[in-house]
């Protein structure tokens, strides 16, 4: 017999103990393996660098770099609540409409000097049901790397800063394993393996024109 479970006493488990909503692009501290919204917990380690639920410190001085974007945590919560994946494009929609700035996911690929003109038929299509969509320019700012062939991409906004370093190396380091030898930087300043484009365009490009502006050259040693 199948037993029904009532979503009150899940609740708990998929909502975030900062602002008390379910989960939205749902983001864990990887230090301790706690949960929040990712807007929610960017805006707390602004003032503190500890988690929000056991005060531990995540980092002194780079806490970004410690936190991952949770996919398995939103597909379970998009599952379990009706229509919240739906309601949440909407409200972006009216977030950004509302500040007379287009939303990504309208966002027709712009092209550079190239002229480039004709797209991949699957370059415009959406593979990730509702996720938004994020166009980047990936440029080379080193002279021991070439640039890509194509620099403009156009891809989930749930992507990750590691996806397009496998990317790169696919394209010219002829091995997606040579991943590691690859840095991605945003206005200068390196990008964390887990962030997602989302993450990146939010924090670093929300105030700029498309595309998302990012450059790769080959890994540093700090």
């Amino acid at each position: 017999m199948e037993r029904r479970v009532k979503l009150k006493t899940i609740n708990p488990h998929i909502t975030c103990k900062i602002c008390g909503g379910y989960f939205i692009d749902a983001t864990t501290v990887t230090e301790c393996l706690h949960t929040f919204c990712k807007s929610c917990l960017v805006k707390h380690l602004e003032e503190k660098k500890t988690c929000p639920t056991c005060d531990n410190i995540i980092h002194q001085s780079h806490p970004l770099q410690y936190i991952s974007f949770d996919r398995t945590m939103q597909d379970i919560v998009y599952k379990l609540v009706p229509k919240l994946q739906e309601d949440e494009s909407r409200r972006e929609r009216d977030f950004y409409k509302s500040r007379n700035m287009p939303c990504p996911k309208d966002i027709t690929q712009n092209h550079d000097d190239d002229n480039e003109k004709v797209m991949d038929a699957h370059a415009e299509s959406d593979f990730h049901r509702l996720d938004e969509q994020v166009n980047v320019c990936l440029e080379c700012i080193s002279n021991n790397f070439k640039n890509l062939q194509r620099r403009f991409i156009r891809c989930s906004s749930q992507a990750t800063i590691t996806h397009l370093k496998k990317l790169v190396a696919k394209k010219i380091l002829n091995g997606i394993e040579k991943y590691r030898e690859i840095d991605i930087l945003c206005n200068e300043e390196l990008l964390g393996k887990d962030h997602t484009l989302k993450f990146v365009y939010v924090t670093r490009w929300r105030f700029r024109d498309p595309p998302l502006r990012l450059q790769f050259r080959p890994r540093v040693e700090l």
